[in-house]
């Protein structure tokens, strides 16, 4: 075999595992409905609704934190993150959410918020926050 049919061999096989790689950590976005269907891990953009009561009791438990949130088709679900409360959460303009639905419940191993900026007031501030790993 010729040196370079080996070597575009080998530089197909790695186009190959690169698109592979890219293909499997590309996450999708979607809403709850679509969380309920499906087992996999989700994107759920949405707001906050600040009319019911966030729970967070650093004395019990201080990595358990929940809320309710409405996403983009207006359906709200209870919210929980095996982590500590976020500072400022309540001023987030939008959340993002990364996670999966376990009954009626989405469990988020990641938040992403959007909040309006202290220093200006058409800039938006994002603050990004992962759960705590569970250790067996």
């Amino acid at each position: 075999m010729k040196k370079s049919a080996i070597f575009g061999l080998v530089v197909i096989a790695i186009a190959i595992a690169v698109i592979i790689s890219v293909y499997s950590n590309t996450s999708t976005y979607g809403t709850f409905g679509e969380a309920q269907k499906t087992k996999s891990e989700l994107h759920i953009v949405g707001h906050l609704n600040k009319s019911k009561e966030l729970f967070f009791d650093a004395t019990k438990d201080a990595n358990y934190f929940s809320f309710y949130m409405k996403d983009s088709k207006g359906d709200e679900r209870k919210v929980v993150f095996t982590g500590t409360k976020p500072e400022d959460f309540e001023r987030s303009e939008q959340l993002v959410l990364t996670g999966q639905m376990v009954g009626s419940e989405f469990h988020a191993s990641k938040i992403l918020m959007k909040c309006p900026s202290k220093y200006t007031q058409d800039k938006l501030e994002v603050t990004e926050v992962k759960a705590k790993q569970a250790t067996i």
